[in-house]
């Protein structure tokens, strides 16, 4: 089998979750080289996780013709300069979510990535596992009836302070971060919304609570809630109410942790266990096919696009500007 070589632009936490790990349960790609912006970080991050080739700068990694694709875990307000630099390399690219800042950027990569030959894929992990497709399949055989309602939600605990999350200038906030999931959960089963409310907590310029109301085709109503530090400090869920009944689902951003779909219709429960296999793997074999072979692109720039516009719609809901605008 060919091996897809791939270098990293960056020695962030989420690394060793979203591509170290899985790159042992993934034939054919191989982590190659690290770069980071103090380069005596990228050689004590290679030691500790066995990467073979440390590179002084990002700059250097990209210009090694070794390499065939790249991975990058940067702040999101870093997102498109590098994805540009990578396709100018010629380097496949799959870029951790948010794939931008903002949707003028998407829109400025989504236009390199269709001039060229090389795969630009967001790391949105959740929408390769087989949950969301499961999901819709029950959605649409009409187990709960006519869809009428939706409600999505994601905390988690991060307290204030030096974190990148709380760093407007990088890009920070809920939304951005932990609030993707509940928007492109939503997105992914029902289609493009129309934001009709949006109310936003903010700490130093960041949304640490935010709360919004999205209007689906078919009059489907939805909110969506993240929060990186208010009154509930974890939790992530999905609901959808039909006519006919109700449709939940316990920690649907990760399935691998234990989620559960449960659902009650004409006065009967059932529940299903979702697939224990991590959203990490699922989203690297994607890649690795999607470069070998050509394969499909679940979370492509195109995708990536549509997703930055509601984001946006919803910061300028709550009052706010989209981040890192020009």
């Amino acid at each position: 089998m060919a091996v897809t070589r791939i270098g990293i632009l960056g020695a962030a936490r989420i690394v060793r979750t979203a591509l170290l790990a899985p790159a042992r349960h993934v034939d054919g790609v191989a982590v190659a080289a690290v770069a980071a912006r103090a380069p005596a970080r990228a050689r004590a991050y290679a030691a500790k996780h066995r990467i073979p080739q440390v590179h002084d700068s990002y700059q250097a990694l990209l210009a090694d013709p070794a390499i065939d694709a790249v991975y990058i875990p940067t702040p999101a307000s870093l997102h498109a300069r590098w994805t540009l630099a990578a396709l100018e390399a010629g380097k496949h690219v799959l870029v951790e979510k948010p794939f931008t800042a903002n949707a003028v950027e998407a829109e400025r990569v989504a236009a390199a990535a269709a001039g060229s030959d090389r795969v630009v894929m967001e790391a949105y992990h959740t929408g390769h596992h087989p949950l969301t497709a499961r999901l819709r399949e029950i959605l649409g055989r009409g187990e709960i009836g006519t869809v009428r309602a939706a409600r999505a939600f994601f905390y988690v605990p991060i307290p204030p302070g030096r974190n990148i999350r709380w760093d407007p200038a990088l890009a920070g906030g809920g939304l951005l971060d932990v609030g993707y999931y509940p928007v492109r959960l939503l997105r992914d089963l029902f289609g493009e919304p129309t934001v009709s409310r949006g109310r936003a907590l903010q700490r130093s310029g960041v949304d640490r609570y935010l709360e919004a109301d999205l209007v689906f085709p078919g009059d489907i109503r939805a909110t969506v809630r993240s929060s990186l530090w208010s009154r509930r400090l974890l939790g992530a869920g999905l609901r959808v109410d039909g006519d006919r009944g109700r449709l939940s689902v316990s920690w649907p951003y990760h399935p691998q942790v234990g989620a559960r779909i449960t659902i009650r219709s004409d006065g009967r429960s059932r529940k299903e266990r979702a697939d224990r296999t991590s959203t990490y793997i699922y989203q690297l074999r994607a890649f690795r096919d999607a470069v070998q072979n050509g394969g499909p692109i679940l979370t492509g720039a195109p995708a990536a696009v549509l997703q930055m516009r509601t984001l946006d719609a919803i910061y300028r809901a709550c009052g706010l500007e989209p981040r890192c605008l020009p």
